[in-house]
């Protein structure tokens, strides 16, 4: 795993700082101290304090943010060193915010469309914890055993048992987010199977695609090395499908091959976005022409995105229908259990 990094929204309200100081004038000392000044948090301080320490000494703002290693994303180390190698820095730094604003709202309308099944998803499982905890009181006071949900878990201790195990259910589901959004490597098969799943797949494969497309317009039009800008654009995507290609399409560029060619070997891409780099090469306006496909495919996003709250809404409901069956189904059983049991 990953050491953790500053938040996509710090970073987006830094890179908007840097455009507007940047464009503005103002040297970048100044702006590297003044970040270093008003830091907040306790990863963020010491960082920004070795960066504006760096640049005082004379290292340049690339190497500066690079020296702080997995703290700042890939991305933004090595725009930053191609907006101080070619003079654009303000002009990317400024495209960066957009970008990093683009996957913050993104982000926000998944949490906000999820936000109310999960609460009843809650208070399902919260309802449970209470039926568990209640009858053991009743059974208690009674001087008998009553399990009306059949798991073994009444009381106190069965209260415990049933949220220790709860915990342990949300920790894991945590801890494989995180991983993904991190890049773990053991993720990678996850990350594939989940783009073989029928509306899912497809959903999550507009995403990627029009990260890949951003990605190349922005590293395209800044006169980066092809190869590198191929890796950046590909990682981008954060997805194990398309990173596993960066080898194969950098070996065929390599060799010679355009990069229609190289993308068409590897396969897995849409023969619109095959088509889009066909034309920007044989035009020689590739940076132009992948920013139209960006700009269409993150418009086919916010669908994609709506597509993914909505199976995601769909499988909490499944959940809380399961939970509320089951409880249905032992409560009736030990009903019915209970007047046999009265029967002479």
């Amino acid at each position: 795993m990953k050491p953790p990094g500053i938040s996509l929204g710090a970073l987006a309200r830094l890179c908007r700082r840097l455009a507007t100081s940047l464009a503005a004038g103002v040297d970048v000392r100044n702006v590297c101290a003044r970040e270093a000044e008003h830091a907040t948090g306790l990863a963020a301080r010491p960082v920004f304090r070795r960066i504006s320490d760096a640049v005082h000494r004379g290292d340049s703002f690339s190497e500066a943010v690079a020296a702080a290693g997995e703290y700042f994303p890939t991305l933004f180390r090595q725009m930053t060193a191609v907006g101080e190698k070619t003079g654009h820095l303000a002009e990317i730094s400024a495209r960066l915010a957009e970008h990093y604003d683009e996957q913050i709202r993104m982000r926000r309308m998944f949490l906000v469309a999820i936000s109310w099944p999960m609460v009843e998803l809650v208070i399902a499982v919260t309802v449970i914890g209470l039926l568990i905890w209640i009858v053991g009181i009743i059974g208690g006071r009674a001087e008998m055993e009553i399990d009306p949900l059949g798991l073994g878990l009444v009381g106190n201790r069965g209260l415990a048992i049933y949220v220790t195990f709860i915990a342990g259910v949300a920790a894991t589901i945590a801890f494989v987010v995180h991983a993904i959004r991190r890049g773990a490597v053991w993720t990678g098969p996850v990350q594939k199977a989940a783009l073989r799943i029928p509306v899912l797949g497809k959903a999550l494969e507009t995403i990627c695609l029009a990260r890949v497309a951003w990605a190349m317009h922005l590293t395209m039009g800044v006169g980066m090395e092809v190869r590198q800008a191929i890796q950046l654009s590909l990682n981008s995507a954060r997805n194990a499908r398309y990173t596993e290609h960066i080898p194969l399409i950098k070996d065929a560029i390599t060799d010679g091959s355009s990069l229609f060619e190289a993308f068409q070997l590897a396969g897995d891409y849409p023969t619109e976005f095959l088509d889009t780099i066909r034309v920007g090469e044989q035009s020689g306006n590739l940076a132009e022409s992948m920013a139209l496909l960006s700009r269409q495919f993150h418009e086919r996003a916010d669908a994609a995105l709506k597509v993914l709250t909505m199976l995601a809404g769909m499988a909490v409901w499944c959940v809380i229908a399961a939970i509320i069956i089951l409880v249905i189904f032992r409560l009736f059983s030990f009903y019915i259990g209970t007047i046999y049991d009265a029967m002479p």
